[in-house]
């Protein structure tokens, strides 16, 4: 029987090239994992959301593929499509490495 995906991928992890690779990718890979729960949340297809952006299926794929960075027009779009809108966070370094929970607003 053949290794299992988390296994092979711990195996990639190892080697520093394709681990340099991997954790550039992760801000594109998080924001595709975003668009695509706000679209679930909200009960919509792919189909419904690029009806209320003005485009098309493929090009809602593409967004949510994680492959390239939308602009800041299209995150409004695709945010206001679904019922959300989106913020924009700078986080400091040692959080992001130590994985660090997003800090909670102070109340008034």
């Amino acid at each position: 029987m053949g290794k299992k995906l988390l296994e092979m991928k711990e195996e990639f992890l190892q080697g520093q090239e394709f681990s340099e690779h991997y954790h550039d990718l992760a801000p594109e890979y998080a924001l595709a994992r975003e668009l695509i729960a706000a679209r679930q949340r909200a009960a919509l297809t792919q189909s419904e959301v690029a009806e209320r952006m003005h485009t098309n299926q493929p090009a809602v794929a593409r967004l949510e593929s994680g492959r390239q960075m939308p602009t800041w027009k299209t995150l409004r779009r695709y945010a206001e499509a679904t019922g959300t809108h989106f913020e924009v966070r700078l986080v400091p370094s040692d959080e992001r490495a130590q994985g660090a929970e997003r800090p909670q607003p102070e109340s008034p």
